[in-house]
């Protein structure tokens, strides 16, 4: 069954997938993966990104519209895939059911498609401590650490100091608003930075971060996401 089929099987999906099976089909995996060759084929791959976004731009293109008329702080993201058809189901399981095996595949496939540089560090995105306890975990944290643990790149640390709104119902002027000011280092971070998490949106909430520890001492700020999502969809 190939990938499209894979659809009809909802969130139950993960639960089923067992060792050795591709997860997305249940057909044998690939040696050593988590996936078939048929399936990562499929998979949405983000082939034409803006270099300091990610966002999806034609096919010859290097930055974004946004981008060249108000660039972020940071300065470049790597984001191989978008948030669309599996890798949207994949991430749901692992942000909202903290499923282990959804943050395993989504590390393993951003390491099929790495940033040129990693870094001196990796840097995930700190919650506030109420969203944590009603998360019951920082999916950003965890996939920094999978991360450092396969690179052995070490992990850096900032505070999120403002309780903002969630950002999930927030358009793009508004997201940023929301979290200026929302991050703090409390020691200075080495000179490259690599912002981890799962999914970019609008790039709001890296630029924040990006902004804080630039502030904070840092001179190159990059982002290492799972998916994105294009701008103008869901």
């Amino acid at each position: 069954m190939a990938l499209k089929g894979w659809l009809q099987w909802g969130g139950d999906w993960i639960k089923q997938a067992m060792p050795g099976y591709c997860a997305f089909c249940l057909a044998p995996a690939s040696a050593g993966q988590g996936w078939c060759a048929t399936c990562l084929c499929e998979l949405p791959w983000n082939l034409h990104a803006c270099r300091q976004c990610g966002d999806p731009v034609a096919h010859g293109a290097s930055l974004c519209g946004h981008c060249l008329v108000d660039p972020p702080t940071f300065s470049t993201t790597q984001v191989g895939l978008l948030y669309q058809g599996a890798i949207k189901h994949l991430v749901h399981d692992f942000k909202f059911h903290a499923s282990p095996r959804a943050g395993t595949l989504l590390a393993e496939l951003m390491l099929l498609t790495p940033p040129m540089i990693q870094g001196d560090a990796l840097l995930s995105v700190p919650m506030t401590a109420t969203h944590a306890r009603t998360r019951g975990f920082n999916h950003s944290h965890w996939l920094t650490e999978q991360l450092s643990r396969q690179l052995g790149v070490p992990i850096v640390t900032a505070k999120r100091v403002k309780d903002a709104p969630s950002q999930r119902t927030l358009n793009r002027r508004q997201r940023v608003a929301n979290l200026a000011g929302a991050f703090v280092f409390e020691s200075p971070p080495p000179a490259h930075l690599l912002i981890i998490d799962d999914v970019v949106t609008t790039g709001s909430t890296g630029d924040a971060l990006a902004r804080a520890a630039l502030e904070a001492g840092a001179k190159c700020v990059d982002i290492w996401a799972a998916a994105r999502t294009p701008l103008g969809k869901d």
